[in-house]
Parts: C-alpha cells; sequence; structure tokens
C-alpha cells in the first residue's frame, strides 16, 4: 500500500434538494445547474478532490438512499448539500439522521445577480435557496447535526477556499476512520502522563486502531534488508542531502549510515505489509537494534507516515492527518516537541526539536545529513538531518485524553529564523512565537492541559482542525491572536459541563 498524501481515490458528494411543486421544466433547471456549478467548483481546481454532481433529490425516500448509499462507498469522503428550491425538511430526517459521513451545507445561489428589470415569478420559484437553505438550516439545527456552513457565491474564491478547507478536513476523517498504529516496543515513555490515553474510546470516536509490536520482530525485518537495497538506498540519500565526511564512502560511520538506510527499508516494509499509516518507537526499548532509528522516523515522515516518539500514538496520527489535509500544498507536517526558551524580555521565544525526529518537510534549505553520539538509548552513533524550519504561520496541534473526551488543542504560531547560529545543536529545530504572544500563548497551553508534543503544522490551517475535530466529535480549543485568558479558563469550565451532559 501506499502512503503518499494524494487522495485521487476519494470522492465528495453534491446533493440537491428541491421538490414537484414547480413542475418538471423546473426541475430539469435545477439539474442543469446543480450540474453546472458542480463542473464550475470542480474544474477551479481549488478542492483537493473531485466532486460529483448525485441526481436531484425531490422526496424523502431518495433523501435516504443516497445517504446510505454515501455511507456504504469508500470513496465518498463527504457530502456536500444545497437547496436550489424550497426542499420541505422533513423529507431530509430519514436521511440526515442516518448520515455517517461528513455533512456541509453550501448556502449559495445559481446566479450572482438578480436581474432586476426581467424578475418574475417564474425566476423566484426557481432561485429560492434563501428560501429552501432555511428550511434545511432548521433540520440541521433541530437534529443537531455537525456541520460545515459555508455562505456565498459559487464561483467566490473565499467560498472555494472554505470548501477546500472542509474538504481536506473530510478527507483526514476519511482517514481516520481506518488509521492503524504500529507502536514499536508497544508503549510510553515510562512515568509520562499526557502521551498515555484510552485507546478502546480513540478506536471507538475516531477509528484508530493502536497495537504494539515487538522491537525484536522489528529487528528481524532490519537485519533482513539485502545489501544491493541498502546500497541504493544510500546513493538517494547522497543526491538528496548534505552529506557530512564521517558519513561518505570511506568515512569512519559510513556503517552507521548503512544501517540507517536498513532501518527505513525494514521499517517501511513492516509498516505497509501491515497497513499501518502511523507508528512510534521509544529509546527506552532498542532491543535487537544497534541505533535508535531517528534518521528513518525522518525520511518515513516525509513520506507520508505519522509518527510519535516515546510512544505517543495520539501525535503519530494527528501527524498523519496532517499529511492528508496538506496533500498537494506547499508546507510540512512534523512530529514536534517544545524544548526550550529564549526569554530576553521582548524577544520571547520558543525553540522546538527533538532529539532526531523532526520531518525535512519543514526545512527552510536542503538538510545535512549528520553523525553525532546521542546519551539516552545507549546504542551506537545515530545519522540524523539537521536543518531550520522555514519561517511563517503555522499551528501546533495535540490531543489530549481528559477523562471521558479527548481535547484538540491548536495554536496558531510564528515560524521565526533564529537571529544565532547554533553549530554546536545537532539536531533539527523549529524557532516560533506564540500568537498572540509568548506569554499569553504558553499559559493558554498550558491552562488547556496541551502536551509537549505536537503536530507542528506550516501547511494545515485552524480551521480545518476545527472542522475535523467537529467532525470527529472532539472538544477544540484554538489559542490565536484574539486570546483572552479569562475567556478561555470560562470556555474550558463550559466545556466541562457540556461534555458531562452530553451536548
Amino acid at each position: 500500500m501506499t502512503h503518499a498524501t494524494d487522495q485521487a481515490s476519494r470522492e465528495i458528494w453534491f446533493l440537491t434538494g428541491s421538490q414537484h411543486l414547480y413542475g418538471d421544466e423546473t426541475l430539469k433547471q435545477v439539474a442543469e445547474n446543480s450540474r453546472r456549478i458542480v463542473a464550475g467548483i470542480d474544474g477551479s481546481g481549488a478542492l483537493p478532490v473531485k466532486i460529483v454532481c448525485k441526481p436531484i433529490l425531490t422526496g424523502p425516500d431518495e433523501i435516504r438512499d443516497v445517504c446510505l448509499a454515501a455511507n456504504a462507498a469508500p470513496e465518498c469522503a463527504g457530502v456536500v448539500t444545497w437547496m436550489h428550491t424550497f426542499s420541505p425538511a422533513k423529507m431530509w430526517i430519514a436521511g440526515l439522521t442516518r448520515l455517517q459521513k461528513p455533512l456541509a451545507h453550501l448556502h449559495t445561489q445559481f446566479n450572482s445577480e438578480l436581474p432586476w428589470g426581467e424578475i418574475d415569478m417564474d425566476f423566484m420559484n426557481l432561485n429560492q435557496s434563501a428560501h429552501g437553505d432555511r428550511e434545511y438550516g432548521f433540520i440541521a439545527a433541530r437534529l443537531r447535526l455537525k456541520r460545515k456552513i459555508v455562505v456565498g457565491h459559487w464561483q467566490d474564491p473565499d467560498v472555494l477556499q472554505d470548501l477546500a478547507q472542509w474538504a481536506n478536513s473530510a478527507l483526514a476523517m476519511a482517514e481516520s476512520r481506518s488509521l492503524k498504529i504500529a507502536r514499536f516496543g508497544g508503549m510510553n515513555m515510562r512515568e509520562v502522563a499526557v502521551t498515555g490515553g484510552d485507546r478502546v474510546e480513540a478506536q471507538i470516536q475516531l477509528g484508530w486502531s493502536v497495537n504494539g509490536y515487538g522491537v525484536g520482530d522489528l529487528a528481524g525485518r532490519v537485519n533482513e534488508v539485502s545489501d544491493a537495497a541498502v546500497d541504493r538506498q544510500v546513493e538517494e540519500y547522497e543526491e538528496s542531502y548534505v552529506v557530512s565526511a564521517p558519513l561518505r564512502r570511506g568515512g569512519e560511520k559510513r556503517e552507521n549510515l548503512r544501517y540507517a538506510a536498513r532501518q527505513e527499508l525494514g521499517m517501511r516494509a513492516f509498516l505497509d505489509e501491515g497497513g499501518f499509516a502511523a507508528f512510534t518507537t521509544t529509546f527506552e526499548d532498542l532491543h535487537g537494534l544497534k541505533q535508535l532509528p531517528g534518521f528513518a522516523c525522518q525520511r518515513l515522515m516525509a513520506q507520508g507516515y505519522g509518527f510519535g516518539a516515546e510512544g505517543d500514538w495520539k501525535t503519530a496520527a494527528l501527524v498523519r492527518l496532517g499529511k492528508v489535509m496538506t496533500g498537494r500544498r506547499s508546507g510540512g507536517v512534523s512530529f514536534m516537541e517544545d524544548y526550550t526558551y529564549h526569554l530576553v524580555k521582548g524577544q520571547e521565544r520558543i525553540l522546538g526539536a527533538h532529539m532526531l525526529e523532526v520531518c525535512p518537510s519543514i526545512a527552510d534549505a536542503k538538510p545535512a545529513l549528520e553523525v553525532h553520539p546521542l546519551g539516552i538509548g545507549g546504542k551506537a552513533d545515530p545519522p540524523r538531518l539537521v536543518f531550520t524550519a522555514r519561517p511563517g504561520p503555522a499551528v501546533n496541534a495535540t490531543l489530549v485524553d481528559m477523562g471521558g473526551r479527548m481535547r484538540l488543542i491548536v495554536a496558531e504560531l510564528d515560524v521565526v529564523t533564529p537571529e544565532h547560529a547554533m553549530p554546536k545543536l545537532p539536531t533539527a529545530r523549529a524557532v516560533w512565537i506564540p500568537r498572540p504572544d509568548f506569554k499569553r500563548g504558553a499559559q493558554g497551553w498550558l491552562e488547556a492541559g496541551g502536551a509537549h508534543h505536537a503536530a507542528f503544522c506550516q501547511g494545515v490551517t485552524y480551521e480545518e482542525w476545527e472542522d475535523f475535530g467537529a467532525m470527529a466529535g472532539l472538544e477544540v480549543i484554538r489559542l490565536g491572536a484574539d486570546l483572552d485568558l479569562r475567556a478561555l479558563r470560562n470556555e474550558l469550565r463550559w466545556n466541562d459541563a457540556a461534555f458531562k451532559l452530553g451536548l
């Protein structure tokens, strides 16, 4: 199987509501207008996935049937609904109460401009989305449906952008429902709290299958990799990175690089054969491995796999889902850890990194492939990619188990170019300022219970994580430019009450 982020096999279904009251000619025009809208949206290239126009819906049986068909169709990632005319909302109850795919309500109109001098009742009856969508909006609210509402003309760039962001989240939700995560070593870092959680509840709510596998089994796969495959892999490294002298042909650490290639190939074979799109490792369990597979983790993340260090399966899943949401857009997604601070007044910064495992998709320049000692794990010196993250906006997304529910915390960041070189720091790194500023951003993260691990996303927006959270029934907390700490504390208290009441 492949774990590239292209979702070519997925599609979004477009459902148009109407009724028979207005006659066959009107229904023919409704069908033609819907077809033209879908062709226009699809032809714009704005959406990350194909959008498919389904026959117009005029009665409860056909609405129910198409919703059940959407549930059963593995290619259907979500459903967009639009009421071209007035579509009595009782017709939609049987379908909407059974629909299990993400739902968007596009509140639009075929024409953007009213023909003021020509408008008559025929035009009014045909083009009454303002009327029909309010009827539909009521029943969606009455049913307490989780849905995305997008308002505006279907050709407007901001409408297309909103639909695209929702579609990215729907693709991530489709991935989530079948996501398998392998935990090599099968445990969290000992005595660590936040990386744990209820794996059974995660599978019930999110679809994630999280299981542990012995590192000895992985070591066996690593040892099976042929020398010829290792040779080819090392050649790829030499073409892709700036290789340091000890790792070049004839260098004293060349064998460390060859073993890293063996680890990457063995791990990928293990993951692909088991259908795993995400995985974790832990430096506390390296039985049978000669070195911590940090470089292999960097490489596999760059290929679209999710990763979490120290057994952190929740962050591994978020990294994978972030890769899916990014799709073909620029901007990377990586496992990340808040490491240390620069606390000079007015120049506060957060330095994020990890021992080894930061994805090169976020690199600002061609990474250097280096080898350095690693004091943790007690193994051979591991190769690793060293680089600095590109500047620009980003988000950190983390998922924490609050006992009875999962909380998704998304912090908006501004990644900056470090003002000073770090020649003695032998790892990839990112430097950022949380919004609205260091003090409030850090305090908000602590108030919400954010973890020290996160999915660091340059190609995913808060809105996409918010839409995904709504689809999955998660509590979602935003820490952004308008963060008010008093309001945040109230939001957290209200959320506690709401989730206890099942709202």
